[in-house]
């Protein structure tokens, strides 16, 4: 069993737009490094853009979960806008190589899940906003 550690709410259909953050049942890492890692990671993750949207793929949505093990590999679950979508190759690099960069990230892995599709309402207000859809 896992536990959210970032965000009060969990990533369900009552919260679209939120992303589980969670480490393992037991995990070593303190939480107070825990609570300054996915800091990190969202400020690394909204350094990347969809590029066909001007808004970043945390506020869009696009991140589903993120598991932080002991051995500090972090393992994203991630979508994309569509299926189809020209960078679909790309963004996981995008998303690894931002990752990366936090301090104490030892490993990351992406992966691409397309279930459950992504939707609008998944993006927060601030991505509403930015692009004129609230």
């Amino acid at each position: 069993m896992e536990d959210t550690i970032a965000k009060p709410e969990e990533a369900n259909e009552e919260v679209p737009n939120a992303v589980a953050f969670a480490a393992e049942e037991g995990s070593s890492i303190d939480p107070q490094e825990l609570e300054r890692l996915t800091a990190d990671m969202i400020a690394a993750l909204k350094t990347v853009y969809d590029p066909e949207i001007p808004c970043d793929i945390y506020e869009l949505g696009l991140i589903y979960k993120i598991d932080i093990d002991d051995s500090r590999l972090v393992k994203v679950d991630m979508t994309l806008t569509a299926p189809g979508c020209p960078v679909a190759g790309e963004m996981p690099i995008w998303v690894r190589d931002a990752i990366a960069t936090v301090q104490g990230v030892m490993d990351v892995e992406v992966e691409l899940v397309f279930d459950p599709p992504w939707t609008p309402e998944r993006m927060s207000e601030e991505a509403q906003i930015a692009l004129g859809w609230y």
